[in-house]
């Protein structure tokens, strides 16, 4: 009797998303660090610019750390240099906003529009690399997608007043770390199924 999966034509696992799979909890980290963050953001909206500061630099730190540990957790060199790249853009956009405390609204709104950016533009890359190794990698593609238009949002309109910057940050931190927490999940489902 042939079911479903014996009529699925045989394509390679692809090394990246072993990586993923197998490190899906550093990706639901992220994912809650991204959601405690904004959740933050919305209990104090009077947050003063520099509490905000820290807050970022806090988050950036944490994502860049936790996409590192994930690329150096296995995999090849190829699979995983855009968890690297990931990972130093957000190590160096916390590192600056912790020695660059007295940093203007408009340029910390500058730092996350380009690391939004950057980090949605290597998101999508790795949902597309990996669409045909897992189901619903849309959650990647989503956040994603979610990651270059608040970055595009933050570097077209930067001047927008320190409140609203927190609620715009903390809503994108909530559905982004939402989205990977999703993801995530559907990863551990994933790599319990490929074992």
């Amino acid at each position: 009797m042939t079911t479903q999966m014996d009529l699925k034509p045989a394509i390679p696992p692809l090394p990246g998303l072993h990586v993923l799979a197998r490190n899906w909890w550093l990706l639901l980290l992220r994912g809650i660090a991204g959601i405690i963050f904004g959740v933050l953001a919305f209990v104090w909206p009077g947050i003063t610019l520099l509490t905000l500061v820290i807050f970022y630099g806090a988050y950036a730190l944490l994502d860049g750390f936790f996409a590192i540990g994930a690329a150096f957790r296995g995999g090849e060199a190829q699979s995983r240099w855009w968890l690297i790249l990931i990972g130093i853009l957000g190590i160096a956009a916390g590192l600056l906003t912790f020695l660059w405390p007295g940093i203007t609204a408009l340029v910390l709104a500058l730092f996350i529009g380009v690391w939004s950016l950057v980090h949605g533009i290597f998101e999508i890359i790795g949902a597309i690399k990996i669409r045909k190794e897992i189901d619903n990698e849309w959650w990647l593609v989503l956040s994603g997608v979610l990651s270059v238009l608040f970055g595009l949002v933050m570097l077209i309109m930067p001047g927008a007043g320190a409140l609203a910057l927190v609620w715009v940050i903390g809503a994108y931190s909530i559905i982004f770390g939402a989205l990977l927490v999703g993801f995530a999940l559907r990863l551990k489902t994933h790599s319990h199924g490929s074992r």
